[in-house]
């Protein structure tokens, strides 16, 4: 990074102000140029100050965190990050998401305590890649146009009996674009792996399912893998694939492995996959930072899988798509508006 990122803190107590302030500073590239105690203010301050990031609770007086994120987006898009405590706020956050933030952290404690300092190394690696983010690319709910372009065609011949999905920073508002598209008689299921902390997935599957012809639910022990189903991996767990005492194949939910930087993985998602289905898998990284999918990948291809990633134009953060592709991973990169169609195409 070349360049110090201008950072505005809203939050409406005094003491996660002031946490935010030092665990940002702790960075070379981030410089907190002002903090507000409310949405009121924070609008005020932005307007002034015309910082590169905002960070933003969700409960406060005068103006929330989802008013503010409301106005501002239509004032001046900028990269918004809330930070909330799950359990008390996540329809709140969904909320904020679908209104145009890109990404949250979850609080620790809703308590003015040092647990806040927690999630330091989370809050600066999230504000340094929103602060990266081309504007253009922020989320908006916009309908778009699908093209439904012909892709470039994918070599050799493929039966596909699974998508898996991979995705991040931009996923929530990129899943309810992309998943409504699949129509009810989408012949294979669809499994994914997002990002989140604990406590929003299944809300979010439950709002993502109102919006689509197939049935989308946050994924338990033992779901059985069938058409017509999409299921998201639960916060906290990691899904695998296993056949039953009669053949089927069902999910398996686990802590394990350890190892991995976050839980769900796309790589853990994408291994099992390729060990269960064989060729007969079709892996999609969308979406998000990091590199979590290029070792799943790795595993679908030398199974003779297929891996599609999301092409950098439409990707809110060209993280994850960026590293399977520089790997030779990828067989097309496909924009958002255009995956649904490519999706159906090799199905």
């Amino acid at each position: 990074m070349d360049r110090v990122l201008r950072v505005v803190v809203i939050d409406d107590s005094a003491y996660v102000r002031k946490v935010v302030r030092e665990i940002l500073s702790r960075s070379p590239f981030i410089e907190v140029v002002g903090t507000a105690r409310d949405g009121r203010e924070g609008l005020d301050l932005v307007e002034r100050l015309d910082p590169d990031v905002v960070t933003c609770d969700l409960i406060m007086p005068e103006l929330d965190g989802v008013g503010f994120v409301r106005e501002q987006m239509q004032r001046r898009p900028v990269p918004i990050i809330i930070m909330s405590v799950a359990k008390e706020t996540a329809e709140a956050a969904l909320t904020a998401l679908d209104a145009g933030a890109i990404d949250f952290v979850q609080k620790p404690t809703a308590l003015a305590t040092e647990k806040i300092f927690e999630v330091s190394a989370e809050l600066i690696d999230k504000v340094k890649a929103a602060g990266n983010i081309a504007l253009n690319r922020l989320p908006n709910t916009a309908p778009f146009v699908v093209t439904s372009k012909p892709g470039p065609a994918v070599r050799g011949s493929h039966s596909v009996d699974l998508v898996v999905i991979g995705i991040s920073t931009g996923g929530p508002q990129a899943l309810k674009r992309l998943i409504p598209q699949l129509p009810a008689d989408f012949p294979v299921p669809v499994v994914m792996v997002m990002h989140m902390p604990v406590g929003y997935t299944e809300m979010y599957a439950a709002k993502l399912n109102e919006l689509s012809p197939l049935e989308v639910r946050e994924a338990a022990e033992g779901d059985e893998i069938k058409p017509g189903r999409v299921f998201l991996a639960p916060a906290g767990r990691h899904l695998s694939f296993k056949r039953d005492a009669n053949g089927k194949v069902v999910t398996h939910l686990d802590a394990k492995p350890f190892s991995s930087l976050h839980r769900p993985s796309v790589d853990v998602l994408f291994q099992s996959a390729a060990e269960v289905y064989g060729n007969r898998v079709l892996g999609v990284v969308m979406t998000g930072m990091g590199s979590d999918g290029r070792q799943g990948a790795a595993w679908i291809k030398s199974q003779g899988g297929l891996v599609f990633t999301e092409a950098e134009s439409s990707c809110v953060v060209y993280g994850m798509p960026s590293v399977v592709v520089e790997a030779g991973l990828s067989d097309r990169s496909v924009a958002l508006e255009d995956m649904a169609h490519a999706i159906r195409e090799v199905v």
